[in-house]
This record gives C-alpha cells, structure tokens and sequence, in this order.
C-alpha cells in the first residue's frame, strides 16, 4: 500500500511585529519542507531565512540529476538522502555567513531552520534542524514534540540550572545558541522515524509555540481536519493571545493509498 502527502502552509506577520522575518518552503517534488525563522537588523532576518529555503531548494534541484561536485563532505556511513539534506542546509549557513560578512548592513543575521523529508514514499522521514523552530507529530491522540531546542534556556534546563516551570517566565527565553549564519560551519541535527498513516507534522516557528501551549495545538490538530484551516486556526490562536512573533505553520499529514 503507498503513502501520499497532504500539505499547507502558512505565514503571518503577527500583531505586534511591522515586517515578516519568516520564510517557509513547499516542495512537494522532493517531499520536502522547511520553517525559517531570521533575525538581524536592517530587515536582514527575512533575507537570510529566505536564503535558508532557496538554498536548501537549490542544492536539491542541483542532486536530482547532475553529477555535480558536493560542497561538504559526504559522510559514507548515512544514507544518501540525510548525507543531501545535512549538506543542503550546511550550504545554507555557509551562504548566509558568506553574505553577513560582505555587507555590513546584513552583519550578524541568521536564521533557524526545521525541516522534514519524507523518503521511500512516505515511508521513512528525516528531520533535521538548526536553532529553535519546532517539529510535532501527532499521532493517534499524543502530542509528541520531535526536536530539542537549541536555546539557552534549554541548556539551562537539561544542566537542571532552570526548572520547566521557571523556565516560562525566564527573561532571556528566546536567546538561541545554534542558527545558520551565526559561524562558517554548522552542526545540523537529524534523524529518521517511520511515519505511521494517520500521522500529522507540523513545523514552526516560536512565534506559534511562543504564544499557545502544546494542549491547544493538539485540540486544533485532532479536531480540524482539513489542514488548510488547520493551520489559519493555529495562526488565529496564536494572535488570539497576543501576536508578539512572526507565525508560521508547514503540517503534513500522511495518507494511505
């Protein structure tokens, strides 16, 4: 039995922010998908997260066909499809600090970046990421959150410095200690599961998490099942509760055949 794809995606400025730092990306010819989340000054944030999904996008239409020279070395104990996505997105910082350090009204900008890539149709996905946007499942009734932040308050919580119930009202929450651009290299987090029909990811930016806990996301997910409006309801919860963030959404449920 094969395996297909619904998809939707969603960005949104937010209530209290003047311009979009965020960027995503559906590419349904890859099955692959990204959430970037940019920061910096002079309006840079949205120019290095949307580097972030066309370099990724660039590097796979360059791997479809061409026999083409890899910008980073190719790790012969992965398989081929995490070797393309760990090295799409290295290429991606790569870029992203190549252009702050060339222009100094770009200094400093970076992005997160979360992606999902499903393989094998639909069989296996990988999902990789770099900073703070956020990858979940739901599958049957559970919420799971798959990626671990790379923040300063979750070093701080895993060295057990702040407990979880600090950690919601700790001043510097949203400080990030990975993003692509911030260094020339970059480590990527990745790994695979098998998705089970049925199952919903949903990518993010903190600018959704930020604003609803993970029992109004479930509530939206299990209720809503046309994804479309899945994701219009997740942004409208999200300003509900104030806006404070750029928002945005990428879900993808897997369907049997």
């Amino acid at each position: 039995m094969g395996r297909f794809l619904r998809v939707a995606g969603l960005t949104d400025v937010g209530r209290e922010r003047e311009h979009n730092e965020d960027s995503f990306g559906l590419l349904p010819q890859f099955n692959l998908f990204i959430v970037a989340d940019g920061m910096g000054g002079h309006r840079a944030g949205d120019i290095a997260s949307q580097m972030a999904v066309h370099a990724v996008e660039d590097f796979f239409t360059a791997t479809e066909k061409e026999d083409i020279t890899w910008p980073f070395q190719f790790d012969p104990n992965l398989p081929f499809s995490v070797n393309r996505l760990i090295t799409a997105i290295q290429l991606a910082n790569n870029r992203i600090y190549q252009a702050s350090t060339a222009n100094s009204e770009h200094q400093g900008m970076g992005t997160t970046a979360v992606t999902m890539h499903f393989v094998e149709d639909g069989r296996l996905c990988h999902i990789a990421h770099v900073g703070d946007s956020r990858c979940y499942r739901v599958r049957g009734t559970e919420l799971t959150q798959m990626t671990e932040d790379h923040s300063l308050i979750n070093d701080y919580i895993r060295m057990k410095r702040v407990t979880p119930e600090e950690a919601e009202n700790w001043p510097h929450k949203n400080v990030i200690v990975r993003a692509l651009g911030m260094k020339e290299s970059v480590q990527v987090d990745i790994f695979t599961e098998v998705p089970r029909a049925g199952d919903t990811y949903m990518l993010c930016s903190d600018g959704l998490t930020g604003m609803i806990k993970d029992d109004t996301i479930q509530h939206i997910l299990m209720t809503e099942k046309d994804l479309d409006r899945a994701v219009s309801r997740l942004i409208e919860a999200a300003n509900e509760e104030g806006g404070v963030d750029n928002i945005s959404v990428v879900l993808a449920r897997v369907e049997a055949t």
